[in-house]
């Protein structure tokens, strides 16, 4: 677990969940996965609702359905009597940031996050009984998400549902497009069921989208008439146009639908924009609701801290992305589980990391926390003034575990020593480890039988 530079590996599916799980949950895709990811801190990418996509979408001349999103019962009547009277059928979609919405289930009890709808009333009366509720998918975990909107789009009739999207790929360093003439369903059940029915193009990220690229994937779409493969052409080209102008990570359109009439359009699309073009596309950020994100994440990205919320008991506070997934591994390697994923990096102020322990000893979930610092860039002396710093504000709800090593070590153990805390100081990982998951063992039980415990050095 420890070497001299005190790295490890980095789990890409890990610090890239949105783009991993597309490139690697399916067999079919796998390929685009194979080239190692460099050691980096984690990112997060930026995920709108359906209905902020397609208002996007449609600055760029993409088709997609008739449809506006209502937070009230009266909106989402007006908006459903507007598709009516286009002559459509209403649509009710709750507009949650996770997959599954359509097999999800309500906390109050009423299912599915996706209702057709036959009349206006009808849309209206869905709505009243998503908005306001938490929906519970296979994306969500029992915890669920709430349902502040939803947004009444028309049901497009299909003559064929296709599957189409744009994200990076390392192998070739550039966009990549996935097509498929099946679309519909789980990309990763159509790989599991029939692999050549998906096609990868790979895009020169130099050239762009070119017209050969564009009319090869209508044709890998399944399109065979002249004129739909012009117009789906056309759309391919859009598609791409706001991949790039927009700095998308990920822009997946399923489906794609190919109407009686023989027209193009995007029905149901799932857009992630890379968090370090935010100075650019101010626009779209803005867009961003925190209602669907952790809150522990939410208050680490204000400061600029790379944080990850997990399902453990174990706090970690530790610099470098390598050094962090190493301290997890020996959590678990010694009984624990880990709370978070919190890398400081090389360069976090004494704000930075009293902000990051706070984030940590007010997660309900953690009954102990382990600091691990490799001292380096990162002066292991500020990071003792944060700690300390954060306790006396906080106080130490639960125990605490710090080992430090490298620059400025010595300064940062008399800073942890004078500071008349109760900071069990060790210098090798592995005994840090064990002695946090110890002590977690031990606030676990005692909180088990209602009593309180003072951790005392």
């Amino acid at each position: 677990h420890r070497s001299s530079s005190e790295q490890t590996t980095v789990r890409t599916s890990f610090l890239l969940p949105g783009l991993n799980m597309l490139l690697a949950s399916s067999t079919a895709l796998r390929g685009l996965a194979r080239a190692p990811l460099p050691r980096r801190a984690p990112v997060r990418f930026l995920n709108l609702h359906e209905y902020r996509s397609q208002s996007l979408m449609k600055t760029f001349g993409i088709a997609v359905p008739l449809g506006d999103a209502a937070s009230e019962v009266p909106a989402a009547r007006a908006a459903a009597d507007a598709i009516v009277a286009a002559g459509a059928d209403p649509v009710v979609k709750a507009q949650v940031l996770a997959g599954g919405r359509g097999l999800g289930s309500f906390a109050n009890g009423f299912r599915s996050g996706v209702h057709m709808c036959y009349s206006a009333e009808d849309a209206a009366a869905v709505a009243g009984k998503m908005l306001g509720q938490t929906l519970i998918t296979k994306q969500t975990g029992a915890v669920g998400k709430p349902c502040n909107e939803v947004f009444i789009t028309e049901k497009v009739y299909a003559r064929r549902e296709m599957y189409f999207a744009i994200l990076y790929d390392r192998e070739t360093s550039g966009p990549v497009i996935v097509a498929s003439s099946r679309g519909g369903t789980s990309i990763e059940d159509i790989a599991e069921q029939d692999p050549s029915a998906i096609k990868k193009i790979p895009l020169n990220i130099f050239e762009g989208m070119t017209d050969e690229i564009a009319l090869e994937t209508a044709k890998a779409l399944g399109f065979t008439a002249q004129k739909s493969i012009e117009e789906c052409a056309d759309q391919v080209k859009r598609l791409y146009k706001m991949f790039s102008d927009k700095d998308c990570t990920l822009l997946e359109v399923n489906p794609l639908v190919e109407t009686p009439a023989g027209h193009v359009v995007s029905v149901d699309a799932k857009l992630n924009f890379d968090d370090n073009a935010e100075f650019r596309q101010a626009d779209v950020f803005s867009q961003r609701d925190v209602s669907q994100e952790d809150p522990r994440e939410v208050a680490a990205a204000k400061f600029d801290l790379n944080y990850i919320g997990l399902d453990g008991n174990i706090g970690c506070l530790v610099n470098g992305a390598g050094l962090a997934m190493a301290t997890m591994d020996i959590i678990k390697l010694h009984g624990g589980n880990p709370a978070n994923f919190l890398d400081v990096g090389g360069s976090a102020t004494e704000t930075q990391v009293t902000e990051a322990f706070k984030i940590l000893d007010t997660d309900p979930k953690v009954e102990a926390i382990l600091v691990n610092i490799f001292g380096g860039i990162m002066r292991c002396d500020v990071i003792a003034r944060g700690i300390v710093s954060a306790a006396k504000e906080v106080g130490l709800r639960v125990p605490l575990v710090v080992r430090l090593q490298g620059n400025k070590v010595d300064e940062a153990r008399k800073i942890i020593a004078e500071s008349g805390l109760s900071i069990a100081a060790v210098d090798d990982l592995d005994m840090a480890a064990k002695k946090a998951v110890g002590l977690a063992e031990v606030v676990r039980v005692a909180s088990e039988n209602g009593v309180n415990v003072k951790i005392e050095y």
